[in-house]
């Protein structure tokens, strides 16, 4: 056997360096999207939500059926810029109210009993992991093993270059729309009434509930913004790879936002936001100078164990019951 099965090209990172960065944003972005979710259930219920990652392929499947329905194919539809915008949106919702009410229902059937029960945090990981197995195979029942047919929205056009690397219009939609969602989600947590049940629930539920706060619905809502979050990832996951939506497709992608949600400090909003991009671009830089997409997924599952041994707390470390306006 000779050669290296290991190999480090940093030439090849240093040549492309821009180009991965910009990449990197962009599949950053949807993580911290997804992040948000395991954030905003860790925060309140201290509950690693795994069957999170199903809530977001729930999500792309249903904006791979309406476009489907709407004529789009494998090559980008010819549309007008207004029309196409308007299918865009309407898939959008379609994939939140789906991947939220996706959420809602997870939270009653798995959660609420054993809450109701006083059970045990260990019985929640369990339901947790078994919802996810569940749902994955309702998918597999349903869709069978196979990847939906691809579906492109738009060909992406060149807008700007920056350093000499070309940042694109799907590039830009992605960045920009998940930034926009993800300071209106601080905002919300920070600054409005329900933002403030959502902090005394994560903070002290028992005295809460004394107050006045009503800790079921600040739950459900909990659930809810997280899977609204997981559908408008699931639009710009489908956008970025539009042949990725399968029984599966969901668990990888949740790995990486759940290592976002820890890296940037679980129960963090921001940390969430901060973590996505980190990872995006820790996975792409690792990949390019490994020489192999396949490494990415190593490369953040890596990530995943040196933060959980260095700094279990993350980045920035703060729970969600002591965020501040």
């Amino acid at each position: 056997m000779s050669g290296e099965w290991i190999s480090f090209d940093f030439g090849a990172l240093l040549n492309s360096f821009w180009a991965t960065t910009f990449d990197g944003l962009t599949l950053g972005a949807i993580y911290a999207l997804v992040a948000l979710g395991y954030t905003l259930v860790y925060g309140v219920l201290n509950l690693i939500n795994f069957a999170h990652s199903e809530v977001f392929i729930a999500g792309a499947f249903a904006v791979v059926f309406f476009l489907s329905s709407l004529g789009f194919g494998p090559s980008a539809p010819t549309l007008p810029l207004g029309m196409l915008i308007l299918d865009l949106v309407l898939a959008g919702i379609i994939a939140m109210v789906v991947s939220g009410g996706t959420a809602i229902i997870v939270e009653r059937v798995a959660y609420k009993p054993l809450r109701d029960r006083g059970a045990s945090r260990l019985a929640f990981l369990i339901s947790a992991i078994g919802m996810s197995f569940v749902l994955q195979y309702i998918f597999f029942e349903w869709r069978g093993p196979n990847a939906e047919p691809s579906v492109t929205m738009f060909r992406p056009k060149p807008i700007f270059e920056v350093f000499g690397a070309i940042i694109d219009s799907q590039q830009l939609t992605i960045v920009i729309a998940a930034l926009i969602m993800m300071v209106c989600v601080d905002q919300v947590v920070r600054r409005t009434k329900l933002g403030r049940g959502i902090r005394a629930v994560a903070q002290d539920p028992d005295t809460a509930t004394l107050m006045g706060v009503n800790r079921e619905r600040i739950i459900v809502a909990t659930f809810a913004i997280g899977g609204f979050l997981a559908g408008a990832a699931a639009l710009f996951y489908v956008m970025r790879v539009p042949a990725g939506v399968f029984y599966m497709g969901g668990f990888i992608l949740g790995i990486k936002a759940f290592t976002a949600a820890v890296l940037g400090g679980i129960g963090n909003v921001r940390g969430a936001l901060l973590g996505g991009l980190l990872v995006g671009l820790i996975g792409n830089y690792g990949a390019t100078i490994l020489g192999d997409s396949q490494w990415t997924d190593v490369v953040i599952f890596v990530v995943l164990i040196l933060v959980l041994m260095i700094r279990p707390n993350g980045i920035l470390g703060t729970n969600l019951g002591e965020a501040r306006v």
